[in-house]
């Protein structure tokens, strides 16, 4: 049985499942895209393609090998995107929640099935259908869970909005003893420059008391300014607004002083160091092309 154990988003890896671009189906067309940033690739005709997203998936999984955390990928679902794994379900403590995805993605849930089937089955929990929320979307620190949401009143037209109120009021049940502190994110369904898919596209912690952040991000000034005072200013990496958008704040931590960052992340890989961080760069710019990166393509189940 799989001891699940998740409470911070830095604390030593030992566990993960890692999502697969092998056999990742044709270029989606302009209907089917999910967000502005693919939308845009699609249109240019710069749809990132299927071997170059698996080298970059297989140096992900080569430095997981170097740190010795056992991986585990998703089973093949022919012609199906199934990078993300993030998305699909997430820990807190020790407890797996699938998310209420997307319709047509269930079938993601089902191919990490044998995962789950190693798992206690009284600390598995799938929400009710009018609750909404991914992993993305849940960022723990501690005694803290920061939740990112959409409140504006037309929630349901967009595709991009994918945790709701409802979503942040489940989880805050099912942890009580635990700070929930949830996030107005900003969206656009046709710039991908000012849409905040999901809290970890313009937040992240890092280390023990750092963080990656991008204040246009959130709707409200004192949701910015709630992770100001908690972290303090000094201990925040700012990101510009074309950093968000290739993903910036959507690195990975292997362990307190481990991140796993995008090569092209000049700036802010110069940061972690200075901070006294061991960076492992790899190639991901192509993957970043569907707005996700190398938290989006995680699912960690086990930290120490």
């Amino acid at each position: 049985m799989l001891q699940l154990n998740v409470k911070n988003e830095s604390a030593r890896l030992r566990a993960v499942v890692l999502g697969s671009a092998v056999n990742n189906g044709p270029t989606p067309s302009v209907d089917e895209a999910y967000d502005p940033k693919s939308l845009e690739h699609i249109l240019a005709g710069t749809y990132p393609v299927e071997a170059d997203m698996i080298n970059e998936m297989e140096a992900f999984n080569q430095v997981f090998q170097k740190y010795d955390v056992k991986v585990f990928r998703p089973e093949l679902i022919e012609n199906y995107n199934q990078i993300f794994t993030r998305d699909i379900g997430f820990v807190i403590d020790d407890i797996f929640i699938k998310a209420n995805i997307l319709p047509d993605r269930n079938r993601e849930l089902e191919a990490i099935q044998y995962v789950i089937d190693q798992i206690d089955p009284t600390k598995v929990v799938r929400p009710p259908e009018e609750v909404h929320i991914e992993g993305g979307d849940v960022m723990l620190w501690n005694d803290y869970i920061f939740i990112g949401t959409y409140k504006g009143s037309d929630y349901k037209d967009y595709i991009t909005a994918r945790t709701n109120m409802q979503g942040v009021e489940y989880i805050r049940n099912l942890f009580p003893h635990k700070i929930v502190k949830e996030f107005d994110l900003v969206k656009s369904k046709i710039e991908a420059r000012d849409n905040a898919l999901h809290l970890d596209c313009c937040f992240q912690p890092v280390g023990t008391n750092k963080g990656i952040i991008y204040k246009s991000g959130f709707r409200e000034e004192a949701d910015y300014m709630y992770l100001v005072n908690l972290f303090g200013k000094e201990n925040l990496f700012h990101i510009t607004r074309d950093e968000m958008y290739n993903m910036n704040s959507n690195v990975f931590s292997i362990a307190p002083d481990v991140v796993v960052s995008e090569k092209n992340f000049t700036r802010l890989n110069h940061w972690l160091r200075e901070q006294g961080f061991t960076v492992e760069e790899i190639p991901y710019a192509e993957i970043a092309k569907q707005e996700g990166l190398l938290r989006c393509s995680t699912l960690p189940l086990i930290r120490d």
